[in-house]
């Protein structure tokens, strides 16, 4: 089966599918809200502590629920509507953010240290809406398209994450800026942006229709049916593979909790900054995902998402010794296009390869590995920096991506060989 798009006029072919476009909004407003709540959350944080272990404790307060509750959530998504999960989930990622709101609110915060817990244990809520977003999404996804667009699909499902991750951080940069004489209100105005956002992505699933999934054993209990989709993941060679590959790469490699710092401390910008900093990656991504929706890697996918990731480990490198916000910028930017190949090969490949009942089950496996990898990577990454330092700590994920690309290309045959033009269906 191949997954090209030849054709220039095929490049958006996804949406010409009405649910899709439906879909690709509610990603977009969605997406869009974490990212506002992530700055927001990290600078208040910052500017509460000036610790950077209390920055990686954001990450931890929203990876325990959401791994905890992943394997169930694909269990979940494989039984039932998809379209409803999504929409329960929004709706309490939205009273969240209300919630953030209110506890920023200028005079709210006497007791400061009750005022912190306080919004991590708010984090943690959305944590577990995380939990049950993911699997929904990747097999509400691949219900909505027709295979041949799933190479189509998947690109553009990346591109709009991206697309998020330079428009939240914009939008707090312009919330920075226009409260720089009352930084009290901040926090408050940035959550209910992302409050705003959340209730738009909500109204948009009304454009998707409730579809139901083919269930081949319905009475199937859900130890066995959460047993059934972790080994059709780790008998996979370039399931699991991938999957691993981008775990420990994220969980060393990334810096995001430590951004903060770099704006505050390193680079000087301050909030401003620290937006432009946020949206680097994206930016990156998102010019890598408009060529690769013309000009999809195929045949040589795997040895393409290798050394991607090894790309990946040493532009996170160059920025950690960086002490110029412009190519600091410049490096958090190629780190995104480098991931943007990675996010492409493996989601295209996961849509085709997994069978409809069983996409809810292996995206909660990958939110275990590579979703909460993210959150996970905060916490190293403040503990770390702890005890190295701010800059080692960054030095020291970069060379480690290093170590996991080249490992993962030894352990990994199949995976580096892959060629996304002969990639069928697994049972």
């Amino acid at each position: 089966m191949s997954a090209v798009v030849n054709k220039p006029l095929e490049a958006i072919a996804a949406f010409r599918v009405p649910a899709f476009r439906a879909f690709w909004f509610f990603r977009l407003f969605v997406s869009t809200a974490i990212q506002i709540q992530g700055v927001a959350v990290g600078w208040q944080i910052y500017e509460l502590t000036h610790k950077p272990l209390m920055l990686g404790f954001i990450g931890l307060a929203e990876a325990v629920p959401a791994l905890g509750i992943a394997l169930y959530a694909g269990h979940v998504a494989d039984i039932m509507s998809r379209r409803t999960i999504l929409r329960f989930a929004t709706g309490l990622f939205f009273l969240a953010s209300v919630a953030l709101a209110a506890v920023s609110y200028p005079g709210f915060h006497d007791h400061l240290v009750a005022h912190i817990w306080l919004i991590y244990l708010i984090i943690f809520a959305t944590g577990l809406c995380r939990g049950f977003l993911s699997p929904a999404q990747f097999g509400l996804l691949g219900q909505i398209v027709p295979t041949e667009m799933y190479s189509n699909a998947s690109i553009w499902n990346a591109n709009v994450w991206q697309a998020a991750c330079i428009g939240g951080p914009a939008i707090a940069c312009g919330m920075a800026f226009a409260t720089q004489q009352s930084p009290g209100t901040f926090s408050v105005i940035t959550y209910a942006i992302s409050a705003l956002m959340l209730f738009a992505g909500w109204v948009s699933l009304l454009g998707i229709p409730s579809l139901k999934i083919s269930v081949p054993r319905p009475d199937q209990s859900i130890i066995a049916s959460i047993h059934e989709g972790l080994r059709f993941v780790f008998r996979s060679q370039v399931i699991f593979g991938s999957m691993a590959l981008d775990l420990f790469a994220v969980l060393f490699g990334g810096a995001v909790a430590l951004l903060p710092i770099y704006a505050g401390e390193i680079l000087h910008t301050g909030p401003f900054g620290l937006g432009l900093l946020r949206m680097a990656p994206a930016v990156g991504s998102a010019i890598v995902g408009l060529y690769l929706s013309w000009r999809p890697i195929t045949r040589r996918a795997g040895s393409a998402l290798l050394w991607n990731v090894a790309g990946f480990g040493v532009s996170m490198i160059l920025f950690g010794i960086s002490r110029n916000a412009y190519w600091s910028f410049v490096w958090l930017a190629c780190s995104g296009g480098f991931d943007a190949v990675s996010v492409f090969v493996r989601w295209t490949m996961f849509q085709i390869v997994t069978p409809d009942h069983m996409k809810g089950r292996v995206a909660s496996v990958s939110s275990i590995f590579v979703g909460s990898s993210n959150e996970i990577g905060e916490c190293e990454s403040g503990i770390v920096a702890t005890w190295m330092g701010t800059v080692p700590s960054v030095v020291f994920g970069g060379c480690m991506t290093l170590v996991v690309a080249a490992t993962t290309c030894w352990l990994a045959p199949k995976l580096r060989a892959l060629d996304m033009t002969k990639v069928v269906p697994e049972e």
